[in-house]
């Protein structure tokens, strides 16, 4: 477990940092990283969701995978499908390291919970987060700022 606290901070902090900017748009977006060692590389599966004005909800779930010589050798080597979750690939989440990692991922992102295991089983341990609500689109004193759906103003 001595890795979940730098990968948590390394790589699932700002993929959700992102993934929460780019839900603004009211769905869900999700992304996996990875965390390399020496011999293994972890894998996070990162998803976020606005739930209400001001909150989102971020769920994550990790995976090791070896990359030792030894699989090499045996004739075993890694797959792509060892990289990716269920129904794209094999990746199995490991649920010890999962829950340490994401309690990491809670202190950073600030959460309001702890995180909790996800309703639908799939592995995944969810917290919610406080978010700033998007900023107004507002016209400045000239007009030259208008909201991105409307016509710019003519010039008077």
């Amino acid at each position: 477990m001595i890795y979940a606290q730098p990968m948590a901070r390394s790589v699932l902090a700002p993929a959700a940092f992102e993934l929460l900017e780019r839900s603004a748009d009211g769905r869900e977006h999700a992304t996996t990283v990875s965390f390399g060692g020496d011999d293994f590389t972890l894998y996070g599966h990162v998803r976020a969701r606005r739930t209400a004005p001001g909150r989102a909800e971020v769920g994550v779930t990790c995976w090791l995978v070896n990359i030792d010589l030894a699989r090499f050798v045996g004739g075993n080597p890694p797959t792509d499908d060892e990289t990716r979750l269920p129904p794209e690939g094999t990746a199995r989440p490991d649920g010890a390291f999962t829950i340490e990692a994401a309690r990491h991922l809670a202190i950073f992102l600030d959460a309001l919970d702890g995180p909790r295991a996800s309703t639908n089983g799939d592995g995944h341990r969810t917290m919610t987060v406080p978010v700033p609500d998007p900023a107004p689109v507002t016209a400045s004193a000239d007009d030259s700022v208008t909201d991105p759906g409307q016509p710019p103003s003519e010039s008077r």
